[in-house]
C-alpha cells in the first residue's frame, strides 16, 4: 500500500512539474498597458462603440452585442489588481509601471529602484531579452516616458529623461517605437545626463525611422535595431490623440498599426520569442484634461492593439501568452452624472472631431490672437462669450455644442471660463477657479465637462484615483489563468515571468 501511495505521489508530482515546465515556455509574450485605464474608460467606450454602430447605451441587448465590446473585454479571462505604491493609494505611473515590469512596490516618481533609492531591479523585459527573447517596446507618448522606462531603465527621479533614453539607446532591445525623446541632446533637468540620444543610438546600431512608409516597410524587411518614431508629434513628443490622427494627421501610423510593424520585425518562426509591451499612453493624458471622446478614441486604438496581438494568437495558439491591464484610473470618470441620472445618452459625444489639445493649440489659439485686445479691457461684461458668434461657432463646428439649448448655469459657467481663458480674469476666487479648471484651459475643459455631463460622462478629478484596475487574459493552454482572481500589481510581473521561465521576481541588477 505504501508503495503504491508513494507511486501515486511521485506521479502527481511528475505532473505538476511538467506542468509548471509547459507552462513556463510561452514563446510569445504580449504585455498591454492601457495609462489611466479602468472599467470606467472601458464601459464608456463600450457605449460610445454601441451608438455609433445605431444600438441604444441603456439596453443591455445592445451593449452585449460582440461587435459592441472591446477586443480585451471579450477575453477568456479576468481578474481585479490593485494600483497603491508604497507610500500612496494613488500611484503615479513610474511607480505602478516599475511594479508591472520589477515585481517591487516604490515610490511615484522613482522607476526601476526600490523606494530609499539605493537598489536598482531588472524588468521582465531585460530578463526576457537574456533569456533570448527578442523584446518589443512600444507607446503612444514619448519611448523616455514613465511607463516604457519601467522596462529597461533605472533611475530615482522619472524626470531624469536623457538619462533615461540613454540607457534605452545600450539596451540592445531589438524594437521601439511610438513617440520621440523629450531631451535627446541635453539634460532635461538639474542632474540629469547630458548625451547626444541619437548619436548614441547610431554607435549603437539603431536604425532611426520616422516616416509613415519607412516605418510600414519593417513589415517585409525587418530590422535588427530599429527605433520607430511618428512623423508628427504635436506635443511633448507624443503621438496625437487618435481622434486628431484620423482627422488632422493621416501620415502618422496608429498605435496598432505600430504594434502590427512591431510583431512582422520581430517574428522568427525558428527563434526564442518575443516579449512585447504596449502603452496607451495618451489615454491617461486625456483622462487627466477630462476629454471623454479624447479618452475613447485613444480606448479604441489601443484596443486594436490588442486585436493586432489577438490575430498573431489565432495563427500561434499553443505559444502565445496576451495580458492586457490600467495601471491606473484617472480622472475619476463616471459612468453616469447628477444631471441625467439613469440615462445616457452618447449621441451627444458623436459630432466632437478634435481632441481638448488640438481645439487649444489651434482654433482657440487663433480666436485668442484675434480677440483678445478688443475684449479684455471690457472683460467685466456679463455676455463677452454670448454676444461672440464666432466662437459660438466654434463650440457647435469642433464639439457639437449648440449654445442655444443649454441651460442658464451652463452658459454661466461658460462664461466665466471664456473670460478666464481670453484675459486672465474672472469673477470667481482662486479657489473656485482651481476646483473648476485645475491646470487646463477653463473655456475647453468645461465645454468638454459639459458636453460629456450631457452624455452620462462625470468627472472627479484632474489627477490619478486609487481604484483597483481590472486585467484580462488570453493564452496557451491554462497559462492564462494564471491571471484571474483578485491580487497586487506587482503579482503581474511575477506572474509573466512564470508564463516565460524567468527568475523568480525581484532581481537586483
Amino acid at each position: 500500500m505504501k508503495k503504491h501511495l508513494l507511486t501515486a505521489a511521485l506521479f502527481i508530482a511528475f505532473l505538476l512539474t511538467a506542468t509548471a515546465v509547459m507552462a513556463g515556455q510561452t514563446k510569445y509574450v504580449f504585455f498591454f498597458l492601457g495609462d489611466g485605464m479602468a472599467s470606467s474608460q472601458i464601459q464608456a467606450t463600450e457605449a460610445y462603440l454601441t451608438t455609433i454602430h445605431g444600438g441604444s447605451a441603456t439596453l443591455a441587448e445592445d451593449l452585449l452585442k460582440p461587435e459592441n465590446r472591446l477586443n480585451m473585454s471579450k477575453m477568456p479571462v479576468a481578474g481585479m489588481q490593485t494600483t497603491y505604491d508604497a507610500h500612496a493609494l494613488m500611484t503615479d505611473s513610474a511607480s505602478s509601471a516599475t511594479a508591472f515590469a520589477c515585481g517591487i512596490k516604490t515610490l511615484s516618481g522613482v522607476i526601476g529602484m526600490d523606494e530609499n533609492k539605493t537598489k536598482s531591479y531588472k524588468s521582465i523585459a531585460q530578463l526576457a531579452h537574456e533569456s533570448g527573447k527578442k523584446v518589443g517596446i512600444i507607446t503612444s507618448v514619448s519611448l523616455d516616458h514613465a511607463t516604457p522606462a519601467a522596462y529597461y531603465a533605472s533611475v530615482s527621479n522619472r524626470n531624469n529623461m536623457n538619462d533615461i533614453a540613454t540607457q534605452l539607446a545600450n539596451t540592445g532591445y531589438e524594437f521601439f517605437g511610438g513617440g520621440g525623446f523629450v531631451s535627446p541632446e541635453g539634460p532635461a533637468r538639474d542632474g540629469d545626463t547630458s548625451n547626444n540620444i541619437w548619436a548614441l543610438l547610431s554607435a549603437n546600431g539603431y536604425e532611426v525611422r520616422n516616416t509613415r512608409n519607412a516605418i510600414l516597410d519593417l513589415k517585409e524587411n525587418p530590422r535588427d535595431k530599429v527605433v520607430c518614431i511618428n512623423p508628427v508629434l504635436p506635443d511633448s513628443s507624443a503621438m496625437p490623440y487618435d481622434i486628431d490622427r484620423i482627422n488632422h494627421y493621416p501620415s502618422n501610423l496608429s498605435l496598432a498599426e505600430m504594434t502590427e510593424t512591431a510583431i512582422a520585425n520581430l517574428y522568427n518562426k525558428k527563434g526564442k520569442g518575443f516579449f512585447i509591451m504596449v502603452e496607451g499612453g495618451k489615454i491617461d493624458w486625456a483622462c487627466h484634461a477630462n476629454d471623454a471622446m479624447a479618452t475613447i478614441g485613444d480606448m479604441l486604438d489601443f484596443d486594436n492593439a490588442v486585436g493586432a496581438a489577438l490575430a498573431f494568437y489565432e495563427d500561434h495558439p499553443k505559444d502565445t501568452l496576451i495580458v492586457v491591464t490600467g495601471d491606473h484610473e484617472t480622472g475619476g470618470m463616471s459612468i453616469g452624472h447628477a444631471t441625467t441620472a439613469y440615462k445616457a445618452y452618447y449621441d451627444k459625444l458623436l459630432a466632437q472631431n478634435s481632441s481638448f489639445q488640438y481645439f487649444s493649440d489651434n482654433q482657440w489659439a487663433a480666436h485668442k490672437t484675434e480677440w483678445e485686445e478688443n475684449t479684455c479691457p471690457n472683460v467685466s461684461s456679463a455676455n463677452n462669450l454670448a454676444s461672440n458668434s464666432e466662437m459660438l461657432d466654434l463650440m457647435m463646428d469642433v464639439f457639437g455644442l449648440d449654445y442655444d439649448t443649454l441651460n442658464d448655469y451652463q452658459k454661466e459657467k461658460l462664461e466665466d471660463a471664456y473670460d478666464k481663458s481670453l484675459c486672465g480674469t474672472n469673477d470667481n476666487t482662486d479657489a473656485e477657479n482651481m476646483l473648476l479648471y485645475g491646470y487646463y484651459n477653463p473655456i475647453v475643459v468645461t465645454i468638454t465637462h459639459i458636453l460629456n455631463e450631457q452624455a452620462s460622462v462625470g468627472w472627479t478629478s484632474y489627477s490619478h484615483t486609487g481604484v483597483p484596475v481590472p486585467i484580462f487574459a488570453q493564452g496557451k493552454g491554462k497559462i492564462a489563468q494564471l491571471f484571474s482572481g483578485f491580487y497586487d500589481n506587482t503579482d503581474i510581473a511575477k506572474k509573466m515571468a512564470d508564463a516565460m521561465n524567468l527568475p523568480d521576481l525581484p532581481v537586483e541588477k
